[in-house]
């Protein structure tokens, strides 16, 4: 049985499925409840409690570990979180990690993170750390705007990276979690191509066959939305790379076909895929 938590979310939603199309046991953790695959087992729980996870983990073979915002912050105790699931008789962890762990080691967040590869690498099970960079996914943020003023706002218009799509992070995950030849693999995520922002915006007004404003926040601006979601340091960390991207943010990585066999997904599959969020309901 393989535990996925986060299940609910743009990784934990396809991974689970992904599991369960693949006929294993799956039990699903969040923090509400929600509906699921057929078959798959879900168990509220909230990660911030890791005593919660006990009867999730009760019987599990593997677990996929995302860390919630909360997570993140100085005071949270994630590294608990494998030290209970070493104890439950969990053999193999796979752990989504970020980017910044390796191309901004001295970020507040990144530091945090880095502790629990560490841990995770120390505990003794079997591991794999993936690390990310920025997700398509995060234009979901934009649909609002888009469906009510056909607009789209965000900081540096014009700096690009090469985000990953969340399916893609899953399927990686769905390996590693399957197969052995992935273990102790440290495995950086991005998508095919550097996109900016404006580009994505452009992107989405093509797949809605309509115009879309483009409006450039300033970074404080920006830092205001993201605090309503994320702690301060990792709002900061996140701003410090998409504003001034390295080489290394910027280099397109291998993983994804490594891994899966095939080269990552562009944005506007992302968005062909998810095009329903970003459109006007339909009266009648």
């Amino acid at each position: 049985m393989i535990v996925v938590t986060g299940a609910t979310g743009n990784v934990g939603q396809p991974l689970t499925q992904a599991l369960a199309n693949a006929g294993e046991q799956v039990t699903a953790v969040s923090r509400h409840a929600a509906a699921m695959p057929d078959g798959v087992r879900h168990v509220p729980a909230d990660l911030a409690e890791p005593q919660g996870l006990t009867p999730a983990l009760d019987g599990a073979k593997a677990l996929f570990l995302l860390l919630s915002g909360d997570l993140h912050a100085p005071e949270a105790r994630p590294t608990d979180i494998i030290d209970l699931a070493a104890a439950s008789g969990v053999h193999r962890v796979v752990l989504l990690s970020s980017q910044g762990v390796a191309t901004r080691p001295l970020g507040p967040s990144r530091i945090a993170m880095r502790s629990v590869e560490d841990a995770l690498k120390e505990s003794g099970l079997d591991w794999a750390v993936l690390r990310p960079g920025g997700f398509a996914s995060n234009a979901l943020a934009w649909a609002e705007s888009v469906r009510t003023q056909k607009t789209i706002a965000a900081p540096f218009g014009d700096v690009g990276v090469p985000i990953v799509d969340p399916a893609d992070i899953a399927e990686v995950a769905a390996a590693c979690l399957l197969d052995d030849r992935h273990t102790g693999g440290i495995f950086q995520l991005t998508g095919p191509e550097v996109i900016t922002p404006r580009q994505q915006s452009e992107a989405i007004a093509a797949a809605l066959g309509s115009p879309v404003r483009f409006h450039e926040l300033t970074r404080e601006e920006a830092k205001a939305a993201m605090t309503q979601f994320v702690p301060p340091e990792l709002a900061d960390d996140t701003l410090d790379i998409i504003s001034a991207p390295n080489p290394a943010e910027l280099r397109i990585s291998s993983d994804v076909e490594r891994v899966l066999g095939r080269a990552p997904r562009p944005f506007n599959n992302w968005v062909a895929r998810n095009i329903a969020a970003f459109a006007e309901a339909q009266l009648g």
